[in-house]
């Protein structure tokens, strides 16, 4: 009998987003800009709390582009990136034609390691480059080590990119992820914690710089009656049409959580008496995460020779997406050339690491599946 794909992290809809949609629609704003779009951003900022200012873009990738370009980041400049995460963390260093020095991670939090961190800002300023920017990423949506981090960072005067595409909704000492950086980015992928189909966000602590990061998303127009340019621009602006999605999806965003946190708190179980395999969980209290993936390592010298891939492949074999933890930076043939600090904290978690399903929309039958096949290797 045909079994319905698990996905790893499917989108989830909460069922007012064709609302705000047929709005847009009735009222034909299906431009870049508008009522929806105005909306989606006071609702991040409301959520995000504190003094921040939303813009919505065409994705979490552009927001990173325009965040680096409104640090200063220039051709020829470094950027300090943590290693493990997503290509999209990297890429817009180099649209820059800047340089991505890669940091390794720690055990803690599997983000940017602070003594990796500081043996690199050091190293480079020795050879005459002082960093640019720090891009620093909640891996999974476990929150980095914020003090250590901003310590480190205003100690060298270098500011910090916050990579919280994802960790909406996460959480340190009680301040919500995407308010820590200088500048920080959401994403709103498809496969996000809510989504937008595809968009992203720049979060920033001062309404010029949310302003001025519109006006490059807007192809930079001039304030002119005619099409006028003095700077290079860009179209990321966020669709309103996409904006409705979001703003509909804001209305389930902590049931989303809570939901994603349940996925965890599942395989918690699952693995509590399994030699050989520990679920990655916050290091304490002082970390809240949205588990937007929940991730395993596996040591097959406990587990009788049972391997990632063993996992990867049994739940293959009964149509469920699981996959291996980003494949760190400096790892990467795009990226291999590059200077690297750190030990191999980063590759040691990659070749044990297994991200598993994960999504709000999970069902107790999906748990059931999931569950006899990982209780089938063990027997």
């Amino acid at each position: 009998m045909h079994q319905s794909k698990i996905w790893l992290s499917s989108p989830h809809m909460g069922g007012t987003e064709q609302k705000y949609i047929q709005e847009a629609f009735d009222t034909n704003w299906v431009a870049p800009l508008g009522p929806n779009v105005n909306g989606f951003e006071k609702d991040l900022e409301n959520y995000l709390g504190g003094q921040v200012f939303v813009g919505a873009l065409s994705s979490g990738t552009a927001a990173i582009h325009l965040g680096l370009l409104l640090l200063g980041v220039q051709a020829g400049d470094e950027v300090l990136c943590q290693s493990m995460t997503f290509s999209a963390s990297a890429n817009p260093i180099l649209y820059l034609g800047a340089t991505p020095i890669f940091i390794d991670s720690e055990v803690k939090t599997w983000n940017l390691c602070p003594d990796a961190l500081e043996l690199a800002i050091l190293d480079r300023i020795k050879k005459g480059k002082k960093p640019k920017a720090i891009i620093a990423v909640h891996l999974y949506g476990v929150p980095y080590q914020i003090d250590a981090i901003r310590t480190i960072a205003d100690n060298y005067q270098i500011p910090i990119l916050e990579d919280s595409a994802e960790a909406l909704g996460s959480t340190y000492k009680g301040i919500k992820c995407g308010t820590f950086g200088d500048i920080s980015v959401l994403s709103f992928n498809g496969n996000k914690i809510i989504t937008t189909s595809g968009g992203g966000a720049i979060v920033t602590h001062s309404v010029a710089i949310k302003e001025k990061a519109v006006f490059y998303a807007t192809q930079s127009r001039d304030n002119a009656p005619h099409y006028q340019h003095s700077e290079i621009g860009y179209n990321y602006r966020m669709s309103n049409i996409c904006a409705g999605i979001g703003r509909g999806q804001m209305k389930v965003l902590d049931n989303h959580i809570d939901l994603r946190r349940l996925m965890h708190d599942f395989y918690v179980s699952l693995f509590e008496s399994v030699d050989g395999v520990d679920v990655f969980c916050v290091p304490s209290d002082d970390y809240f995460a949205n588990y937007w993936l929940t991730a395993i390592t596996v040591d097959p010298i406990k587990t009788n020779g049972l391997d990632r891939e063993v996992f990867r492949l049994a739940l293959e074999s009964a149509a469920i997406e699981s996959r291996p933890l980003w494949k760190p930076m400096h790892l990467q043939p795009i990226f291999k050339s590059y200077p690297y600090y750190g030990h191999k904290i980063a590759e040691s978690l990659f070749q044990q690491g297994l991200c598993l399903p994960s999504g709000s929309n999970l069902t107790q039958a999906d748990r059931t599946r999931i569950k006899d096949i990982i209780l089938t290797l063990f027997n």
